[in-house]
């Protein structure tokens, strides 16, 4: 089956949600969006998320995640835009063709005027991280879990370590405490968390579940079940090795990973966009568009965020861009300036700036940190060492995400000094 569709956006979860409603508010008519959506409902991830703590940025109180996606929802019927669930796409060109299969329609293609990328993110698996031992039942993602115990009712176990303290793995430490089990540890290879501090409050220090920083799993035993790991200090001089004679054995039936999440770009790849290996997100600029002209990304299939309000925010920008594109009230691009990492950044969003003339919208530059600093200057300069955007805080930590906002008037100043670079950069006088 061929259809006729303007936008196509893969993903019905917030980022692709929020998209589809931006693009209609920009004067995009529904009748010529269509969003995808493999799963048999839209609201992703959030479905399963019943904790509180959403919205807060968004929507100025706190949601569980099911009243969050549920906001989204209601938002995308009012506009009547249209939800194919059950869904897969198969691929997408570069040339914007979409090939899905579905019950309802069949293999189906659709060639369309712009695609947004909104879909989402998986765990990294005990397989990616190569943890040795025994491979007994009772290891299981720190996600995987959570559906378990939300959704299908089931318990994964009762005596539980936890290696790694990403957000769901702290969150997940909560849940299974209340549920009526013991989590022994969290480990963390790192010598920092990688969760928000709040989670850390909340999650851990509340139910004094101990935290183990630079630590790791280095053996799973068990043979029909988990019966028990051993955990280790790795050196931080030494590649995080572990170190000989830390070895630590804990009694245990359950292991949650909660190792990394991981950008689902198999489809970005198949169409050729260029990924940055930083992100393992495709290259964008201030409005989100790839490399390949017509094609946006937004979400976390861009780059993992630490909340969801700031993946509404991107995806909005993202749908806005893609319906001014299809309505023909994009300027033209005038020049092209560079975002660069400097001391103490990771990465960046967006890796670069597209100018216009005239240019009358700020840009808001995303970026992660490397490590815990204290007492810190964030900065933005160009390639003159002029200072474009600079915030003070007393820390900043990798597990959250920083942002700072360049004027107009700095962007019209640098399209008129022939700047190509700016840099984003921590100014600090020590580590935590």
């Amino acid at each position: 089956m061929k259809m006729q569709k303007k936008l196509v956006i893969i993903g019905a979860g917030p980022a692709g949600l929020s998209a589809a409603c931006a693009a209609v508010d920009a004067g995009l008519s529904s009748e010529d969006i269509l969003v995808i959506e493999r799963d048999s409902q839209p609201g992703g991830i959030l479905n399963q998320c019943i904790h509180a703590g959403f919205g807060l940025h968004r929507f100025g109180e706190e949601l569980t995640g099911p009243e969050y996606a549920g906001r989204y929802i209601k938002m995308a019927e009012e506009r009547n835009i249209e939800i194919l669930t059950d869904a897969m796409v198969l691929e997408i060109t570069s040339d914007k063709k979409v090939t899905f299969v579905s019950p309802s329609t069949g293999y189906s293609e659709i060639k369309a005027e712009a695609i947004i990328l909104a879909m989402g993110c998986r765990e990294r698996t005990r397989g990616a991280i190569g943890i040795p031992g025994s491979r007994p039942s009772g290891v299981y993602t720190a996600g995987c879990a959570q559906r378990y115990v939300n959704i299908e009712g089931f318990m994964p176990g009762h005596r539980v370590v936890i290696l790694g303290s990403g957000d769901i793995g702290l969150i997940m430490a909560r849940r299974m405490t209340l549920e009526g089990a013991k989590v022994l540890a969290v480990c963390e290879i790192m010598p920092y968390s990688g969760g928000l501090g709040r989670n850390i409050v909340q999650c851990l220090n509340d139910f004094d579940i101990p935290l183990k920083l630079s630590h790791t799993v280095t053996n799973i035993y068990g043979k029909e079940r988990v019966t028990g790991v051993t955990i280790a200090e790795v050196d931080e001089a030494n590649g995080r090795r572990p170190i000989p004679g830390t070895e630590e054995y804990i009694e245990c039936d359950t292991l949650l990973l909660s190792v990394g999440l991981i950008p689902e770009n198999e489809l970005t790849r198949g169409a050729g966009i260029p990924i940055d290996p930083f992100t393992s997100g495709a290259f964008v600029n201030q409005l989100r568009e790839t490399e390949t002209e017509g094609i946006y990304a937004c979400g976390n299939v861009l780059h993992v965020h630490d909340l969801v309000d700031f993946v509404s925010e991107e995806a909005a920008i993202a749908g806005k861009s893609a319906a001014e594109r299809i309505l023909g009230k994009r300027g033209k691009t005038v020049k092209s300036i560079k975002v660069s990492t400097g001391t103490g950044v990771r990465y960046t969003i967006p890796e670069r700036i597209d100018l216009q003339e005239n240019q009358d919208e700020s840009i808001r530059i995303f970026f992660r940190v490397t490590d815990v600093f204290k007492s810190v200057r964030l900065t933005v300069s160009d390639n003159e060492g002029n200072i474009l955007a600079r915030k003070a805080k007393t820390a900043s930590v990798p597990g959250e995400m920083e942002s700072l906002e360049i004027s107009a008037d700095k962007l019209n100043e640098m399209l008129e000094n022939g700047v190509d670079t700016i840099t984003v950069s921590v100014e600090t006088n020590r580590k935590a």
